[in-house]
């Protein structure tokens, strides 16, 4: 089970939230990375991950940085309750991120999933023992996410704790996903809505 909250702001206030995270002493900074996310549909309409039943994602990600490069295959799907902290199903799988463009030709070419979107952003994480949380730079704007990571305290408690020490207000936060934001961003902002999501393309923004 995941438990996390979101919100997003505009792209210039990135140094603003980093010297926010930065005044937090008990979280550790943990770099900026570059990462890569591709997500698939089943082959096979009757078992689409997309569908309002399921409303899933599978995922797959590669992740580079100064000292770290990641490769991981993820299972995400909203848990359907009405509450203001987003709670989700989550499985994910790490490989050799040497093997990735092997995974990425068997997801291809042998499982012949089929594409839905990609997308590139910059993540820059802070984390403890109990929360991570993480500044998304994508194309399109900043998402700042609170993740409950605690193994023995309650994640609604942790989380409800970072909000406060960041003078966040729960109205304000984004219950969707990135893709969702995106979609909504290009209807308001009459622009072209691309299924590969990067930073060289006509993008809109938020104000």
């Amino acid at each position: 089970m995941e438990y996390e909250i979101r919100f997003y702001y505009p792209s210039k206030e990135y140094n603003k939230k980093l010297e926010q995270l930065r005044k937090i002493k008990d979280l550790n900074y943990n770099g900026r990375k570059h990462e890569i996310t591709s997500q698939f549909d089943h082959p096979n309409k009757e078992y689409s991950f997309y569908t309002k039943e399921v409303d899933g994602r599978f995922r797959i990600r590669k992740t580079e940085g100064q000292n770290d490069n990641r490769c991981m295959i993820s299972w995400k799907r909203r848990l359907k309750e009405e509450t203001i902290i987003n709670k989700e199903e989550e499985v994910e799988l790490s490989i050799n991120p040497n093997e990735y463009e092997n995974l990425m030709f068997i997801i291809n070419n042998v499982l012949h999933l089929k594409l839905i979107e990609s997308y590139e952003r910059y993540r820059t994480v802070f984390q403890n023992e109990d929360v991570e949380i993480v500044l998304d730079e994508y194309p399109f704007g900043l998402a700042l996410e609170i993740e409950a990571k605690s193994k023995n305290k309650d994640p609604e408690k942790v989380i409800d704790k970072y909000v406060k020490l960041l003078d966040l207000d729960y109205k304000d936060s984004y219950k969707l996903s990135w893709d969702d934001k995106y979609e909504e961003l290009c209807k308001k902002q009459n622009k072209k809505k691309y299924n590969e999501v990067t930073f060289n393309k006509d993008m809109p923004c938020i104000k």
